[in-house]
């Protein structure tokens, strides 16, 4: 979550979390404004305020936006307030709504606003992403942006004025001051500039695309599908450096916990990767509260020392640990009831033919395998307490979790010991 937040989640840069979502306060009326994801407003002159639903207020945007019934399902109302102070309200991806469902949208305006949305998490790098994905990514930004891609225009260097447009940040260092005066239009292209217009020139338009945007914002969320976080919420924590040094100094590093209806991934704020990425049936949970200590989630999980099968606790420091707790059980409650709905869609029939565009978006993401991929587990990076059980005895460093310090997991029976492996995460589908 990005502070403090309804629908948990973390949608939008800090800055617009400061507006108030409320601009005037009659005796019985009010003008309310939902901020959407690409920063557009929606007032909404709203009679006797305190009695409205949530549904209400979300079938009236739905109503102003004139969006499809889809609508109320893929999107929900985020409160927004990472303060504390007076919260924005903002119109965002439903965290419970599947990607399967997804790729049955159709709706342009649909689409541009899921699409408005992953293009934000990426700017802002909470979708840790390798650079070859986010030159693919910016790349349909730039054909959506500059239009079809034209032999000599734009040039690599007229790309770098509007770098952070189409990359996150942290890949566009592009210098300041003097040097930046010095390097000039017309200084040779570095390789970000370079990668993103040889990208850019592979675009390839497909069916009617000078009518529609709507094939590249479907190619822009297939790409985004194959990011294991893709429609998390994002939660702020703090974790245990690893001991350092002769004196052993560790500290705490600022870690986003972003959570699914797949799984939990724990990614570094600052390295901008993943830490840790568990699916619910690899982990077990559980939350101490602010009363008996400082509030920490709990996550356990198979792991590995020195060749011997061990548990491993990660303790995640955050005053939202036990919303993050509720959200893991949620999720697993929900996957568990609509499993049997999505296995009797699937056997009711074929799926109905894809709109006219890219090539249809997969139910099963690609396998990501490269060697140090920001999206692949570092849990040398952790510093976790690793036990074993002996009898009655728990010492530090369980060949099995079947019996866990939690009672919180995915019940699946005897299963076998399954250890999380560095370069395992929920990308390998």
């Amino acid at each position: 979550m990005d502070g403090t937040e309804g629908n948990a989640g973390q949608p939008g840069p800090a800055d617009r979390s400061h507006r108030s979502s409320v601009s005037s306060m009659g005796a019985r009326a009010a003008d309310v404004l939902v901020y959407l994801a690409d920063d557009s407003v929606v007032p909404l002159a709203v009679e006797n305020l305190p009695s409205l639903s949530a549904h209400e207020l979300h079938r009236a945007i739905r109503e102003v936006l004139q969006l499809p019934d889809i609508a109320l399902d893929a999107f929900a109302l985020w409160l927004v307030s990472p303060l504390l102070d007076e919260p924005s309200l903002q119109f965002r991806r439903n965290v419970f709504f599947p990607k399967r469902r997804e790729l049955q949208i159709h709706d342009e305006e649909v689409l541009r606003l899921l699409y408005e949305e992953a293009k934000g998490n990426l700017l802002a790098a909470r979708y840790p992403c390798d650079v070859e994905d986010c030159e693919a990514l910016g790349a349909l930004v730039c054909r959506m942006q500059l239009g079809p891609y034209q032999p000599g225009q734009p040039t690599a260097c007229a790309l770098r004025e509007k770098l952070d447009s189409f990359l996150p940040a942290h890949l566009c260092k592009r210098g300041h001051g003097l040097f930046a005066a010095l390097r000039g239009r017309g200084a040779k292209a570095g390789p970000v500039e370079q990668g993103l217009l040889d990208a850019y020139r592979r675009v390839q338009d497909v069916g009617d695309s000078e009518a529609s945007l709507s094939p590249h914002y479907r190619a822009y969320l297939l790409k985004c599908h194959e990011l294991p976080f893709y429609g998390c919420a994002f939660f702020h924590g703090e974790i245990d450096k690893p001991a350092q040094g002769f004196l052993h100094r560790g500290g705490r590093k600022p870690v986003s916990v972003a959570i699914s209806l797949e799984g939990v991934h724990v990614i570094d704020s600052r390295e901008k990767h993943v830490l840790l990425g568990l699916r619910f049936q690899e982990l077990s949970w559980d939350h101490t509260s602010p009363e008996e200590e400082e509030s920490v989630l709990w996550l356990e999980f198979d792991g590995d020392h020195e060749g011997t099968p061990v548990n491993k606790l990660l303790k995640i420091y955050s005053k939202q640990a036990e919303l993050m707790s509720s959200l893991i059980e949620y999720c697993i409650e929900l996957n568990q009831t609509s499993e049997p709905a999505a296995a009797q869609e699937s056997a009711s029939g074929p799926a109905p033919a894809p709109a006219p565009g890219p090539s249809p978006l997969p139910t099963r993401r690609p396998q990501l395998r490269r060697q140090g991929s920001v999206v692949c587990s570092r849990i040398q990076h952790l510093a976790t307490i690793d036990y074993v059980e002996e009898g009655e005895q728990i010492k530090r460093v369980k060949p099995k979790r079947t019996t866990s310090f939690f009672s919180r997991q995915l019940s699946l029976g005897q299963g076998s010991y399954t250890v999380v492996q560095p370069s395992d995460s929920l990308e390998q589908g």
